[in-house]
């Protein structure tokens, strides 16, 4: 049986963020959109493309699956992570990292283009995870071509 814990459990935001962080915080800290748009879904995997223009940001998300990131295009960040670190990454296309999450653990965080071009990622769950997935709208999901 999946662990529904880590789509559940409410964490405080960091006090010394600013309040408009700290709200926006609150607000997406249970948000399982981890990208700009869901591309596929089978019941095996997630497919999400991140698309970011300069200075636009992935709003807070959960993750809760196991999951790998690829940067398509270099670019530059900002990230507020729910432990209190904001972390200034820089990516090289093709960089790639995998996570991956154990029953009841989670990652919170943002991501905001710092750079001056757009920056694009793909990134890929397995549903298959110690944890439940998190519901999505069917506003992120990609529209098909009719």
């Amino acid at each position: 049986m999946k662990d529904a814990a880590a789509a559940t459990k409410r964490i405080d935001a960091p006090a010394h963020w600013p309040e408009d962080v700290r709200r926006d915080f609150d607000a997406g800290q249970f948000n399982g959109c981890v990208g700009t748009t869901l591309l596929s879904e089978t019941d095996r995997v997630r497919v999400w493309e991140v698309r970011l223009a300069p200075g636009e940001r992935l709003p807070f998300h959960r993750h809760v699956l196991d999951y790998f990131w690829t940067a398509v295009t270099d670019g530059a960040a900002v990230s507020h992570r729910a432990d209190g670190r904001i972390a200034s990454p820089q990516y090289k296309a093709g960089d790639t990292m995998h996570l991956s999450f154990g029953a009841g653990e989670f990652m919170v965080h943002d991501l905001r283009n710092t750079g001056e071009t757009a920056f694009v990622f793909t990134t890929v769950e397995f549903l298959d995870s110690a944890n439940a997935a998190l519901p999505i709208p069917d506003t992120i999901r990609r529209k098909s071509a009719a």
